[in-house]
């Protein structure tokens, strides 16, 4: 199935390690050409290098949660391939807390890496797409659906984006700016678990996984890229659950 990939050009965030960098290797597959970002410059540097270079990736290192990185991805995508078609962002990890003992500082410092961060690049991505509209997708978590025991900054923050881009989806679906949000459940990949996407998913035992087993990141990264691409021209305000049928609600 062609999706429809080849030259259009995305930002993704997280895009170093973890399910944000398996999201942009299958952009880079379908003929993609990507602007990276995460704050790990030297391990940025090395999976631009990986995806085909300048001419394929570039790498522009900094934290998402300071001002001003939005604008900056944005600009660079323009000028180094000449347009943009939307934006791939791998939601920050929280780390580990609880209701009682998470202090206000901390959720204001959470509130602006993991709601604020993601959806001030929404608002830069969607007033700066090319003619033809272009496509979001948020990398949150199944906190959105139920809470995982022990992230109580996830279980708090990450249903209020989930429903922040279902609103961001009716204002711009005029424009054609499609605007759509993918939950990972239990997949495997190179992140420390405290820092993964869905915080909890390496200590899920895999009989309560009803596939009896734990996702690949191309299993994930798939169906991540289908929404992105111009092949679900048709898809937008909605939320896909990636878990192996973990999630028990629909």
């Amino acid at each position: 199935m062609d999706l429809g990939l080849s030259d259009r050009v995305y930002i993704v965030t997280g895009a170093a390690r973890g399910l944000g960098r398996a999201c942009a290797e299958q952009l880079a597959a379908e003929g993609a050409r990507l602007v990276l970002t995460a704050d790990d410059e030297s391990l940025l540097r090395a999976t631009a290098a990986s995806l085909g270079g300048p001419e394929r990736a570039l790498p522009v290192a900094g934290d998402l949660s300071e001002p001003g990185l939005e604008t900056c991805l944005v600009a660079a995508a323009i000028a180094r391939y000449g347009r943009l078609d939307g934006a791939l962002l791998s939601v920050g990890a929280s780390g580990r807390s609880t209701v009682m003992e998470t202090d206000d500082g901390a959720w204001r410092i959470g509130f602006e890496s993991l709601f604020l961060a993601p959806l001030r690049l929404c608002r830069t991505v969607a007033t700066s797409v090319s003619h033809e509209g272009g496509s979001l997708v948020l990398l949150l978590s199944t906190s959105v659906h139920e809470p995982i025991a022990g992230f109580a900054l996830s279980n708090g923050l990450r249903p209020g984006l989930a429903m922040a881009s279902k609103s961001l989806s009716d204002e711009l679906g005029p424009a054609n700016v499609r605007v759509n949000a993918v939950l990972p459940g239990c997949i495997e990949s190179d992140r420390p678990r405290h820092d993964s996407a869905h915080p909890d998913d390496r200590a899920t035992p895999n009989d309560t996984i009803p596939l009896h087993r734990h996702g690949e990141p191309l299993e994930f990264a798939r169906p991540a890229v289908f929404l992105l691409s111009p092949a679900a021209s048709y898809v937008t305000g909605t939320a896909l659950v990636v878990d192996g049928g973990l999630t028990r609600s629909f």
